[in-house]
């Protein structure tokens, strides 16, 4: 048998599998897919075979995705690839690369191809799906040197989900993940103007202090990131938004830590990923700065961060129960074979009594009571989405 290690975590650890461990005959990154004939041919004749190299031009658009486990009613289908915004925490540069948009033609194939299996949600998927920019191929960032041509017929991402609830009126539109600093009213104007655009977004800021958003390199400052939620439910007032938010991150003061609390006590958002601050190799926090935070304290600040979250997760459903919402069947929920479960337009789960529906419907629910992070209703007939 011979063993290999594929994707975005490979060159990072490549060193590790191929010498010191010796466990793995090959390691392939993320982009270098289309060598796996020759790699596979290096080691049947008894070489180790490495292939990281990370591609300026691939974005997978020509390949169709097997989707193993798939529930036959929503899928991801991705529009970007890599990240430049190299946030001092992260390795998602140093793993998947510079930022490159996928053609949209492509895009809109792919979606279609879903649509004719009857898929009924897609989400658009990104390291950072506002900076979607497509004007005939290239990296991001070499877009100042294109033609004028191609600068006049470029698609950014607000009009790309334009297009996509335009040509596909009756599925689900999603997207993740968005970044505050390249966020754009444009995408928010789109967002409200299709029915079929969920309201929700995943808007992570990581830390609610302005001295840990510039250690962190992010691009924003906590007012430029208030104002931006502000407009956000000032245009579509039934929005909900989630946060990534890091604890005890290199210097972190217990003012900073306040910071965060207040930040979020202001926006209130419907669900969180939380996390204590963990090293990862390679980063620029890695090589410069100092994990200076002791254990417990990051454990301690987590802690109250995450219960922060809770009361407010509460606080958002309550606010849905006595509605009516449509919600897309995507499965039996996990604590009753009697009932359906589904996600509504703000991305929260909703359960209710299964009766004559089927998975793939579009049903409308009243709402009728709530936890923390679903809500429980019951049927009241299909939508017109349907």
């Amino acid at each position: 048998m011979k063993v290999g290690v594929l994707g975005c975590m490979a060159e990072r650890l490549k060193a590790k599998f191929l010498e010191e461990e010796k466990i793995v005959d090959l390691v392939v990154g993320p982009d270098a897919y289309r060598d796996l004939p020759n790699l596979v041919e290096e080691v049947e004749a008894g070489r180790d075979a490495v292939n990281v190299l990370l591609s300026k031009e691939e974005t997978y658009a020509d390949v169709s995705p097997v989707r193993l486990n798939s529930n036959g009613v929503s899928a991801f289908v991705s529009i970007t690839r890599g990240c430049d915004n190299m946030c001092t925490f992260c390795v998602v540069p140093f793993t998947r690369g510079r930022e490159r948009s996928r053609d949209p033609q492509s895009i809109l194939e792919e979606i279609n191809a879903m649509h004719e299996k009857n898929f009924k949600e897609i989400t658009l998927l990104g390291q950072n799906v506002d900076s979607y920019l497509w004007y005939g191929g290239g990296l991001k960032k070499d877009f100042k040197k294109a033609s004028e041509m191609a600068k006049a017929t470029a698609v950014d991402f607000a009009q790309l989900l334009d297009m996509c609830a335009t040509r596909f009126p009756k599925m689900r539109f999603r997207f993740s993940t968005s970044n505050p600093q390249d966020m754009t009213l444009d995408v928010i104007h789109v967002m409200a103007k299709h029915r079929n655009i969920c309201k929700y977004i995943h808007l992570p800021i990581q830390s609610g202090s302005n001295a840990m958003l510039k250690a962190m390199n992010r691009l924003h400052t906590r007012e430029e990131y208030l104002e931006l939620v502000k407009n956000i439910y000032t245009l579509i007032p039934e929005m909900h938004l989630s946060q990534d938010m890091i604890a005890g991150f290199c210097g972190e003061t217990e003012e900073d830590h306040k910071d965060t609390l207040d930040l979020m006590e202001k926006v209130k958002y419907s669900f969180g990923f939380m996390f204590a601050y963990s090293e990862r190799p390679g980063t620029l926090a890695a090589k410069k700065m100092e994990d200076d935070i002791p254990l417990d304290i990051k454990k301690r600040r987590l802690q109250e961060i995450i219960d922060l979250q809770q009361r407010h997760s509460l606080y958002r459903a309550k606010e849905q129960v006595g509605q009516i919402q449509e919600v897309l069947i995507e499965g039996t929920s996990k604590k009753s074979q009697d009932q359906w479960k589904g996600r509504n337009t703000q991305n929260t789960v909703v359960v209710f009594p299964k009766e004559n529906y089927k998975m793939g419907d579009f049903v409308e629910v009243k709402i009728e009571n709530c936890t923390a992070t679903t809500l429980i209703g019951k049927a009241v007939g299909y939508s017109d989405n349907n």
